[in-house]
Parts: C-alpha cells; structure tokens; sequence
C-alpha cells in the first residue's frame, strides 16, 4: 500500500468516529503498527488535519481537512453515484439539482479512469412505484430543521380530519412514496411523525424551539430503539 493511500485511509476511517478513538483501535483498522499510526498522525497534523489526542486518550479528527477527492475507491464512486442518481429522483427539486451537481463537481476532478466509472456506472434507481407528490415546500423544511426553527403546519389525520400543529422538526425521512417529518410536537407534547403529503398549509417561523437538534434527534433514536450512530 502507497503511504499516500494510508494517510487517506487513517483520515476515512478517523472520519467515522466523532468521538476520541484509541491508537490501537485505529491500527488495527488500517492494518498498520502502532508506531506506523503515530508517524502517520504526526504528518497529518503537519499537514493541516486538525487531529486532536494523544497516545493513552485517543484521537479525533475536527471537521475541515480535505485531502484531494481523487482516491476513490471503484466501490465508493458506485455509492457516490448510486445515491446520487436516488436523491435526483426525488420531489425536493433543489435536493435533487444539488445531487446532480455534486456528483458532476466530483467527476470533474477525478482522473479519467474514475471519470469513465462514474459516465458508465450500471447500478440504476428504478422508477417509483407510485406519485411521489407532496403538498408543501421540502426546501422550507430542511430550512427549518437547519436553523431550529419552529413550523406552523395543518396536518390531516389518517381519517383526514385536520389539526394545526405548531412543531419543532428535526429530520426529515425520505422513502419511496413519501417523506416524514420527525418533530417533536407542542399540541401533543410528544415526538410525532408527520406525513408531507397529508400537510395542506406550512407557515415557517423565526420561534427557534429551545433545544438542539441533535438532543431531540438523539432522544427520538432511544424511543425508537434505534442505535446511536458512531
């Protein structure tokens, strides 16, 4: 192996972890020595990567080092296009444009060879199986949960009878035939999962709901039995 592939493989793997991770830990993932992984931190460092730790604490690499996107993998440019190619299908047309040219910014900067992989990728999203439509903005939702921000909606039950709801969404599930808003919601006092397809009015707010998002999203995965990601 290349030290420059090691050196990418230590930064994708320190990626998956956003808390310290043990030296050990980290070379026997990238199948290297202990002192390997302690040479190869130090020259990271050197380069600008923002790992914090020590040997005996642990590692963590802080959010703003990019090495250059030309390391590829055949496996992770099929996932890159792959997801790509679902998002774009979706209703959300600013999400779907922004997949679109993500992948072809990603693209532009590989090597030929890797450029031909993502032009000729056979792994295709098959059509929906019925009318994805929605009755309200996706934008303004992702807006809302970027920014914490309350939602004033009128949602219809399963019986199509309405309420309005003020909410405080903090994800939004996209699956084949509708997308969910995770919030948690004031009337019921309770997290609630609201389908957009059954939404007839959708007011954003300047109310930021007094809690982090990523405490409510943490607190609905431990209601819902859902493992906590690493």
């Amino acid at each position: 192996m290349s030290r420059s592939q090691r050196l990418l493989d230590l930064i994708q793997t320190m990626r998956r972890y956003r808390r310290p991770v043990s030296g050990k830990v980290l070379a026997e993932e990238t199948g290297i020595s202990i002192r390997t992984l302690y040479r190869d931190i130090a020259t990271l460092q050197a380069q600008g990567a923002h790992i914090e730790g020590e040997p005996g604490i642990g590692y963590v690499l802080r959010p703003g080092f990019m090495l250059p996107p030309l390391m590829f993998t055949e496996e992770e440019i099929e996932a890159l296009v792959l997801g790509s190619r679902w998002v774009a299908k979706q209703p959300d047309n600013r999400l779907s444009t922004a997949a679109r040219d993500a992948l072809n910014k990603i693209a532009a900067v590989l090597p030929d060879d890797l450029r031909d992989s993502v032009d000729t990728s056979a792994l295709l999203v098959g059509p929906a199986e019925g009318p994805a439509s929605d009755g309200i903005d996706l934008a303004a939702v992702r807006k809302a949960i970027r920014s914490e921000r309350k939602l004033d909606i009128t949602y219809r039950d399963g019986n199509g009878s309405p309420s309005s709801r003020l909410i405080w969404p903090f994800a939004l599930g996209f699956f084949d035939k509708v997308r969910v808003i995770v919030a948690w919601c004031e009337l019921r006092q309770d997290f609630r999962h609201f389908r957009t397809d059954r939404l007839s009015r959708l007011d954003a707010t300047d109310i930021r709901y007094p809690r982090r998002r990523q405490v409510l999203l943490k607190e609905w995965r431990e209601t819902q039995g859902i493992a906590q990601p690493s």
